[in-house]
């Protein structure tokens, strides 16, 4: 009986990532457009994580590898200690997150990164308010980051206070009721569509802000228009680790 060292499907899929992962990083790493100017080879080795300039669809690959190790329990070894130094005069983060402030969802661990490498807005409900907006907007204007990740997440308690408040037509106390306000839109399309009110309505929610960020200017739709930035949804499934990636 002999052993079968063929590879499973992870790791084929783990060695398809990587490869592709590289191929564009190789590609976005030689010129690539940052605000108004090109950053070559040279200047980026200046950047405090020069592995961090990516185009769009490289950072999204990337990721989506660091969620897979997660998902499998096999995460990176960082040497944190290393890392702090480097970037004490600066960032240059690869990907922006805006996810839900549950403690169930902590960005940068669901995507086994390191320091500097998210730049990471958090509110309950994943939404974009005027705060978040303009942090994106520094990310992108100023940090040159090429991603923005809306991150929303099945078992939502902000979807489902807003589902209760309006089904029971009564507000939620203190300032909970601007959270209501906020995703009350994406809870109404719901009711519209077939299938599960408080997935629709998750999925919904990233999509309606999703689609805010891209359009949102001067700053961002520009930045979306010139291929500089690449704006997504995810969504986390709390049980399993995973992200689905959804617009």
């Amino acid at each position: 009986m002999h052993a079968d060292h063929s590879p499973n499907t992870y790791q084929l899929t783990k060695i398809a990532r990587s490869r592709r992962s590289l191929l564009l990083f190789a590609a976005s790493t030689v010129f690539l457009m940052l605000g108004n100017h090109i950053v070559d080879a040279k200047e980026a080795k200046r950047l405090p994580k020069p592995g961090n300039l990516l185009a769009p669809d490289a950072a999204l690959m990337r990721l989506l590898e660091g969620n897979d190790r997660y998902v499998h329990g096999a995460p990176r070894v960082d040497d944190f200690r290393r890392e702090r130094p480097v970037l004490v005069e600066g960032q240059n983060p690869y990907a922006a997150v805006l996810s839900c402030a549950d403690s169930r969802l902590p960005p940068e661990l669901v995507f086994d990164s390191g320091l500097g490498d998210l730049f990471v807005c958090r509110v309950a409900g994943n939404f974009a308010n005027d705060d978040t907006l303009a942090s994106m907007e520094y990310a992108v204007a100023v940090l040159n980051t090429p991603l923005i990740l809306v991150l929303g997440h099945d078992h939502c308690g902000a979807i489902d206070a807003t589902i209760r408040s309006l089904h029971q037509d009564k507000p939620p106390p203190g300032h909970i009721s601007s959270l209501v306000t906020a995703l009350a839109p994406a809870v109404k399309a719901s009711r519209e569509q077939a299938g599960d009110t408080f997935a629709q309505a998750t999925r919904q929610n990233v999509i309606d802000n999703v689609n805010k960020l891209r359009s949102t200017g001067p700053i961002l739709n520009a930045a979306v228009e010139q291929n500089r930035l690449k704006v997504v949804g995810g969504l986390y499934r709390i049980d399993t680790g995973e992200v689905d990636i959804v617009s």
